[in-house]
Formats: structure tokens, sequence, C-alpha cells
């Protein structure tokens, strides 16, 4: 009698089991295609204020006759504050969970974008104006790969990762679209007010719409996505997680194993390379457009967009061929990001060589349409490979490597805004992108 009762309640047991699993999938599947929704409407907000400012900026600039140094300075303090946040983005996601951390941050920016007026010669206001929407998004890409590596799958990693990052060159190509025309008739001020109520329609969707992960309420599932981690927690915290006596949110961050990772570092150096070419393109691409090649933004249609709108369809061609390789077993996880990784840069190196080499605009726009997408494409082996190697930290690898990117925009924007005042030549374009 005994047995058969252990029997009976065994076999409840597994089956409520097995309806519990069944809701958090269907929970899971749910929840991770509004993650990535929400993630691709975010970027993109993120990059339409990014490209809005360096339209703005740079028509109201010229105006007042602000000399390119001054540009260039103005236009790198963002990164300034970008850097200092993206580390600490990364703790913060990890510690208080992605949702909270995103919303206050895009309440901060947008408040920001709101209240401050567009003056060129204001230098102080608009240094720190930068710096604190610099500091506040350098929260939000972080937040996102934590949301995302406790939200999707392995096998949807690559292409849920490219399509929430295609988001910002989406975002880039709308407002390379309808920015210009919004500075001609509205004035550069009504950029910073559309930027600020796009922010706001996002922070209703987001908390009306974002959910922490079932992990945070169901201490048994893992805390920080589906698969292995390189980077894992330390043994005797593993027990207490799996036990349900602590969770990730608390478990502790392994700094030095992060440091000393040859996988990080290999991550860190080629979000530099990425970032470097994407951010001298975006900042200063305008001006080469409207200085290099006399052409006005507003008279190019949309011809001015094609370079970010490549990038948001190769960088989904990206995840959704890495995606396939992976499931079909083709080649194994580390060579599908090899493989992009390389053709990529490769790519967008010989394009940005060839680039100062056209001096029409449909070439122009061909050989920075042909960089930035093969950039893009290269995003589906770096900038996914935080979330194979470290699940658990995906936030944390992603602060520290987009740190190096964001140090790799301070130096190129500032730069190329120097060799631009220095040089003043019609050639000072090839110096750059060479």
């Amino acid at each position: 009698m005994h047995n058969k009762c252990v029997q009976i309640l065994s076999h409840k047991s597994q089956h409520c089991s097995m309806r519990i699993r069944a809701h958090f999938s269907g929970l899971m599947l749910l929840r991770h295609e509004a993650a990535v929704f929400s993630g691709t409407i975010c970027t993109s907000v993120c990059y339409i204020e990014r490209v809005g400012f360096s339209i703005a900026y740079t028509i109201a600039a010229d105006a007042a006759r602000v000399n390119q140094s001054t540009k260039g300075t103005i236009l790198a303090t963002f990164y300034c504050g970008y850097a200092c946040s993206q580390v600490p983005g990364g703790w913060a996601a990890q510690r208080i969970g992605g949702r909270k951390v995103l919303l206050i941050s895009f309440v901060l920016w947008s408040l920001t974008c709101a209240l401050v007026p567009l003056d060129p010669n204001q230098v102080t206001v608009l240094v720190i104006a930068r710096l604190l929407v610099g500091v506040a998004q350098g929260f939000i890409f972080p937040s996102i790969h934590t949301v995302l590596a406790q939200w999707v799958p392995p096998h949807e990693r690559s292409r849920s990762v490219s399509l929430t990052m295609s988001g910002m060159y989406l975002g880039a190509a709308a407002g390379m679209l309808f920015l210009p025309s919004l500075v001609k008739y509205r004035g550069p001020q009504s950029v910073f007010l559309a930027e600020a109520a796009l922010g706001a329609m996002w922070c209703m969707l987001w908390f009306n719409y974002a959910s922490d992960p079932p992990w945070s309420e169901h201490p048994k599932a893992t805390a920080a996505g589906f698969g292995e981690s390189l980077l894992p927690v330390k043994g005797n915290q593993k027990g207490k997680v799996e036990n349900g006596g602590i969770s990730a949110r608390t478990a502790n961050i392994p700094w030095k194993k992060i440091v000393l990772s040859l996988p990080v570092w290999a991550i860190v150096v080629n979000n530099f390379t990425f970032h470097y070419g994407l951010y001298v393109l975006m900042n200063w691409l305008p001006t080469y457009f409207e200085k290099g090649l006399q052409l006005s933004l507003q008279e190019m249609g949309s011809s001015k967009m094609m370079p970010y709108f490549n990038m948001f369809i190769f960088s989904n061609i990206g995840g959704v061929v890495a995606d396939h390789l992976i499931t079909k077993k083709i080649l194994s996880v580390t060579g599908v990001r090899k493989l992009l990784n390389t053709v990529g840069f490769l790519v967008a190196s010989l394009a940005l060589i060839a680039l100062p080499i056209f001096r029409t605009s449909s070439g122009a726009v061909f050989c920075s349409s042909v960089a930035l997408g093969f950039l893009a494409l290269g995003r589906a082996g770096f900038a996914v490979n935080h979330m194979d190697i470290a699940p658990r930290y995906a936030g944390i690898v992603m602060g520290v490597s987009n740190t190096a990117g964001t140090f790799a925009g301070i130096i190129g924007v500032h730069l190329t805004g120097c060799l631009l005042e220095t040089a003043k030549t019609s050639d000072s374009g090839e110096r750059i992108f060479d």
C-alpha cells in the first residue's frame, strides 16, 4: 500500500512538473518575441537620437561658423559619458534587472533632449547635455543583452540579437531620411523635441508590456539563459542556485575570470574595431557629403539613408545565416562566429579604402553602404559571442566590450575632427578612411 501511494504521488509530481515546464515554455516563446520586438524599437530610437544630433548640430554649427575641432569635441563628448556607464550598466542589469534599468535610462536621456536648447555657441551646456545623454544610453545596450540572454534560447540567439541590434541601423536610416527635412522646415531644435517624444512613447510601451523573466520567481530555472557558461558561478553558489537559495542577481561576478579570458578579449578587440568605423562614418558622413562632395543632405533624397538601411538588411542576413549553419551543424558555433566576423570586416575594410576614390554621390553612397553593410554582417560573429561564452554574465561582458567600442568612438570622432581642421583640403577624406 505504501509503495502504491508513493507511485501515485510520483506520477502526479511528474505530471505537475511537465505542466509547469509546458507553461514556462509557452511563456518563454511569447515573452522572448516581445523582448526582441521591444528591443528592436529601443535600439532604433536610440540611433535616431544619435544621428539626429549629428545632423542638427552639424547644420546649426555650420551656420554659427563653429570650427571643425570644436564640432569634433562636442560630437565625441557623448561617447565619454557612454564609456563610463557601460560596465555599471551591465552590473545594474545583473542586480536589479534589465527591465528597470532600460526604463530609467530612457526617461533620463529623453528628458535631457527635451530640456536642453541647441545653441552651438553654448559649448559648456552642450558638453554637459551630451555627457548626460551618453551616460544614460550607456546603460541601455548591456541591459538589452541581459534581457535577451534571459529570454532567448540558444538556437535563436544569432537572429534574435541581430534583429534587435539591427534596429540601430533602421533608426539611423530613418534619421538620415527624415530629420534633414525636419531641420529645414522646423529648425534644429525640433529634432531634439521629436527625439524626446519618441523616447517617451517607447517608455510607455516598455512600462506596459515588459516583464522580468520567469526564473526571478522560479528558483530552479536557469539564471541567465539556456546555454552552458565558460564563466560559471562558483561551485558553492551554483548549488545554492539549484536549490533555490540564491538568485543570479546576488551571485558574485567573476571579474578576474572575465578580465583574463582570451575569448572576452577577442570580443573586446572586435568591438573596438567595429565601432571605430561605425562612429566615424555616422558622425562625419554628413560633413563628408556636404563639405567633401559639395552635396546637400536635403537634396540627396533617400540615397543618404542607404548605408544604414544596408546595415539593417545585412545584420539580419548574418543572424539568419549563423543560426542556420549552427542548427544544421554545418559548422561549429566557434567556426560560424569566426567566418562571419572575418568576411564582414575584410570586405568592409576594402570598401573604406575605396571610398575616397569615388568623387560622386553614387560612388560614395555605394562604398559607404558596402562598408557598413558588411560591418553589420560581422556582428553575427563577435556581437553574439558573449552570449555563447558567458550567458549568465552576458550584460557584464557586453558592458566591458562596449566600453572599448565607445573609446573607439571618442578617439575616432575627435581625431577625425582634428584631421579635418589640420588638413582642410579636398583629399582629407582619403586620410580619414585610409
